[in-house]
């Protein structure tokens, strides 16, 4: 199954390298950068900011910042949108803490036979990963088909996205 990853409105540098590193390691096909998520050699910076980006995103990334594809996107639900209409993409949300129809806990018989059946169509599958804090942005959720969600134990709400991200691609097969 070919997995892309979206990342949207992801703030913090350290996290976006170690999400970069996470997914050349499970053999991510590509990545998109969107909102406010710190793009590795952005020509659109001051050379002493994209220097010091740059630094921060590979103190995490360790060089996968490099072998990835990568693309940044100032419309994203229009790529997404057209990825699904094109390439016949399933585009998923990793969420927690939401009341939806479409949400899916990892780990459930229900999210075995969505696998099966998602492994079955050779489709793309994209997974969108959201701000630290605050989630997928709602303007996204309507071109979302399905909900991932970590079940949790402890007493803590959510996991780092950094960490949840390894978790979402083991628990998706790659």
């Amino acid at each position: 199954m070919k997995i892309y990853l979206s990342l949207d409105n992801i703030r913090s540098t350290y996290n976006v390298g170690a999400i970069l590193r996470t997914a050349e390691g499970f053999g991510v096909g590509r990545v998109y950068l969107s909102g406010v998520t710190p793009r590795y050699d952005d020509a659109r910076l001051l050379p002493h900011i994209r220097e010091k980006l740059n630094k921060q995103i590979e103190k995490t990334a360790l060089g996968a910042e490099k072998m990835l594809e990568i693309y940044a996107s100032d419309d994203i639900k229009t790529e997404l949108g057209r990825l699904k209409r094109e390439d016949g993409a399933t585009i998923l949300g990793l969420e927690n803490n939401i009341r939806d129809s479409r949400l899916l806990q990892i780990g459930t018989p229900e999210f075995a036979e969505f696998l099966y059946a998602l492994e079955k169509t050779g489709k793309p599958v994209v997974l969108i990963l959201g701000e630290e804090v605050n989630g997928i942005s709602n303007s996204l959720y309507d071109i979302i088909d399905k909900f991932l969600e970590i079940p949790m134990r402890g007493r803590k709400e959510s996991f780092n996205v950094s960490v949840a991200a390894g978790i979402a691609l083991f628990a998706l097969g790659l």
